[in-house]
């Protein structure tokens, strides 16, 4: 009996990740997909759990490498049998199923994306977060052509520590907030502002750059990156397979709190376990109510009775959608909150 009990309680987690998707109690029969929808959108007008995408859709998440396969014009069905969604597309009167994949006859600037492009557009090519090693060999502004405080578009500066490997096109960014694991006081990166981009006319010990896009003021002590592999916003959603916690240790823009399609930052990234498409439920830690007296205690409750307080159960408040991870820290989007997100707050596998 006692391996028996061992091996429901180890199955648990596993049975509690599988649970279907709950049917939304005024989910419509079809939607037709018009300009402006989300894949998330959609799956929220049918199921309680839009992010839990394998299901919703009847598919494995690895058989869509591409999201980008529904468009304006396509029909959302629910499949009351199967629990599913199915989609079709009109074509000369008749109803054509659609297989998931890359519709070429389409432009992929018609498709419905996975969640609102625009919300994470500025994050996706310009550096957001900066690990704590590349921040110190990243190479820095020295100085400027008649030593102007600050320089703009068309202005000449001078670099250290360029390297010609590296290319030509280099990113300019300020150091910002220092990024601290909450839990070991570790410096996890930090994160950083994205000034403008700048072209090397001459390599040397001290190289010359020409600025050729400032969007805000570049002065001496930026630094400079290499500009990585431009990120994508094809990310079909996904729980992650395996338990993950973590803390959201920065809001963008120095907010207090932060609300719907709101940036935030974890303190766990790749080497955690997280992946872009992630998505982890939001949690507040529940207060400690301290009672003095006030309340009636059962002389059997020990914990009344010794502590005169009674700890509030955390409360689950809404979902985050991470798409840009990085070696120790994550970013993800405010996807749904019941309330502002705080500095603290806890993440976890939904």
């Amino acid at each position: 009996m006692g391996k028996i009990i061992s091996l429901i309680c180890f199955l648990l987690p596993a049975l509690a990740f599988a649970a279907e998707p709950k049917i939304s109690e005024n989910a419509p029969d079809q939607h037709i997909v018009v300009k402006g929808d989300t894949l998330w959108g959609i799956a929220a007008e049918f199921f309680n759990d839009p992010w839990k995408w394998p299901q919703i859709w009847g598919l494995n998440k690895d058989t869509i490498k591409d999201p980008h396969w529904i468009y304006p014009g396509d029909i959302v069905r629910f499949d009351h049998v199967s629990g599913t969604l199915q989609v079709s597309h009109a074509q000369g009167g008749q109803v054509v199923k659609l297989s998931p994949g890359i519709r070429t006859q389409d432009s992929d600037n018609q498709a419905i994306p996975s969640i609102p492009a625009g919300a994470i557009a500025p994050f996706l090519n310009q550096p957001l977060v900066i690990e704590k090693n590349e921040l110190a060999n990243s190479p820095i502004l020295v100085g400027t052509l008649e030593r102007r405080v600050v320089v703009g578009d068309g202005d000449i500066g001078y670099v250290k520590g360029l390297s010609e490997k590296q290319g030509t096109t280099w990113h300019i960014y300020r150091p910002g907030k220092v990024l601290i694991d909450p839990d070991t006081t570790q410096i996890l990166g930090y994160e950083v502002t994205y000034l403008g981009n700048a072209e090397v006319e001459k390599f040397d010990d001290l190289s010359v750059v020409r600025i050729v896009k400032a969007r805000q003021e570049i002065k001496v002590g930026d630094r400079l990156v290499a500009p990585g592999k431009e990120a994508t916003n094809n990310y079909l959603p996904h729980a992650p397979a395996a338990p993950i916690s973590a803390q959201v240790i920065s809001l963008y823009d120095e907010l207090a709190q932060a609300g719907q399609y709101a940036v935030i930052t974890l303190n766990k990234g790749r080497l955690d376990g997280l992946e872009n498409g992630h998505v982890l439920a939001l949690y507040r830690k529940g207060d400690v109510l301290r009672h003095n007296g006030q309340l009636q205690c059962d002389e059997a409750d020990q914990v009344c009775q010794q502590g005169r307080e009674v700890t509030l159960p955390d409360l689950r408040y809404g979902l985050i959608f991470v798409f840009r991870t990085f070696d120790h820290v994550a970013c993800a989007l405010v996807m749904q909150t019941r309330m502002a997100v705080e500095r603290l707050d806890r993440v976890q596998t939904p």
